[in-house]
């Protein structure tokens, strides 16, 4: 099996220089970060944080209505414990504009309902570093990105992507050394995108299970075959992979004549 475990404290240094020298290209000292509450944007902040100071990392809550409390809880929980000052803490309510939109369509499914909701949030997100002068920082991580488990112009629009290089689970072990609050790195991971969604759920299998396929395919460039020879169930594997196809079209777009 592949081995996902990082060094910490190097990771960290890495990231801390990436976002430090990715700011010196631009006229722009500060970055705006969505904070939902997830172990992902908690990491981001607590590395933003440390690269470029409390002062010039602006925290941006978009909860949806009572549906996203737990997540605001914890977003609100990792202000405190970070002490951020309120100046540089933007709270806004998407609901309103999500229900204009859904509105006009009795018939709207939660996968449509999902995609406006990333987008509407990409639209205050750009607007607020507009504002104040920032790049808007992303949250992806790597496993997100090969599997395609982003909405196209949503959560996957970003100036800078400190995490992107990192899987689900090495963010984790990242969290942890950053001391981010338990609360957070147990939470089941969820988009927030309906009451009950999680990630896990909507894959049909683990990040955990993920990472290690995703590794070995991408990183030691195994075949599907020989990726069940090391011990995977084979239902597994082509759930993952199948995944990893049929979103490649989102890595690739727009199409385009050379």
């Amino acid at each position: 099996m592949p081995n996902l475990s990082i060094n910490p404290e190097k990771e960290t240094q890495k990231i801390v220089d990436f976002l430090r020298s990715s700011l010196q290209k631009t006229p722009f000292k500060k970055v705006i970060v969505g904070l939902s509450g997830g172990v992902d944007s908690a990491t981001v902040t607590f590395l933003a944080i440390k690269a470029l100071g409390k002062e010039n990392v602006h925290i941006v809550q978009l909860p949806h209505g009572e549906m996203a409390k737990g997540g605001l809880t914890k977003s609100q929980s990792l202000v405190d414990y970070l002490n951020i000052p309120k100046d540089i803490v933007h709270k806004i309510d998407i609901k309103p504009f999500i229900d204009q939109i859904s509105g006009t369509d009795k018939a709207i499914d939660q996968i449509r309902l999902g995609n406006i909701m990333a987008r509407i949030r990409m639209i205050f997100l750009f607007d607020l570093a507009k504002k104040y002068k920032a790049l808007v920082c992303g949250t992806e991580n790597r496993t997100e990105h090969l599997l395609g488990y982003f909405t196209r112009f949503g959560d996957e629009a970003s100036d800078i992507e400190p995490i992107r290089h990192l899987y689900k689970t090495q963010v984790k072990q990242l969290a942890m050394y950053l001391n981010t609050p338990q609360e957070i790195i147990d939470a089941v991971p969820s988009a927030g995108l309906w009451p009950g969604q999680t990630d896990e759920g909507e894959f049909g299998f683990s990040y955990k299970d993920a990472d290690q396929i995703l590794s070995l395919h991408f990183d030691q460039k195994l075949k599907k075959e020989e990726i069940i020879e090391k011990g995977f169930k084979p239902d597994l594997v082509d759930k993952v992979l199948k995944r990893v196809g049929d979103n490649r079209f989102k890595h690739e777009l727009p199409f385009q004549l050379d």
